[in-house]
């Protein structure tokens, strides 16, 4: 199955690696109090804007996966977005704190409806987004997927991480994780006998 990142022009490589940026050990330290909000950025800015919030104490996570990239005529392993244009943010934001992330260069909005009716990522759909990107498994973007066949893996890196179950092998199959705020999916290889029924 060949899949590409979408709004880039990047090819997904064939053994991606997914890695995650600034913010990662920040956000676990966040308060269980706070939520997960998604800030949309301007093409190409993820990381300049994740640099920016971090710098002003935020807590963002932009995870990113290895992806093959051909520059001036040479094909080489860059790091993009697992979800380009978008980043997460772990902080309860009161109106001074929204206005503040707003001032941030590249941002072009925070998802919602205003400062105080902020749109929230469910807490499972970013643990398993942050689970893959600490383990370093080859990840690639996917189709979005709303339904199917919810497993659980039960062992490995992605031990206790939910997704639906895309068969295409016998004995391996393509898990996807899927963030419905954004209808973005990134799916991971995984062994058909690490996974059962959720």
């Amino acid at each position: 199955m060949t899949a590409t990142v979408t709004a880039t022009a990047f090819d997904v490589a064939p053994g991606a690696r997914s890695s995650v940026l600034a913010g990662e050990a920040a956000a676990a330290c966040a308060g269980p109090d706070t939520t997960w909000h998604v800030l949309w950025s301007h093409s190409h800015c993820e990381r300049m804007v994740c640099d920016q919030l971090s710098a002003k104490g935020f807590h963002p996570f932009l995870p990113q996966i290895e992806v093959w990239s051909v520059r001036a005529g040479r094909r080489r392993l860059i790091d993009a977005p697992m979800f380009p244009g978008y980043l997460f943010l772990n902080d309860a934001l009161d109106k001074g704190g929204y206005i503040e992330v707003c001032k941030a260069r590249g941002l072009a909005r925070i998802l919602g409806e205003g400062w105080d009716r902020l749109a929230v990522v469910p807490e499972p759909e970013i643990a398993a987004i942050r689970r893959l990107a600490a383990s370093r498994v080859p990840a690639f973007a996917h189709p979005y997927l709303r339904e199917g066949r919810r497993v659980r893996i039960v062992s490995g890196p992605l031990a206790n991480v939910e997704g639906i179950l895309v068969r295409a092998r016998p004995e391996k199959g393509l898990l996807v994780l899927s963030v419905h705020l954004l209808q973005r999916s990134v799916a991971v290889e995984v062994d058909g006998a690490q996974v059962v029924p959720a």
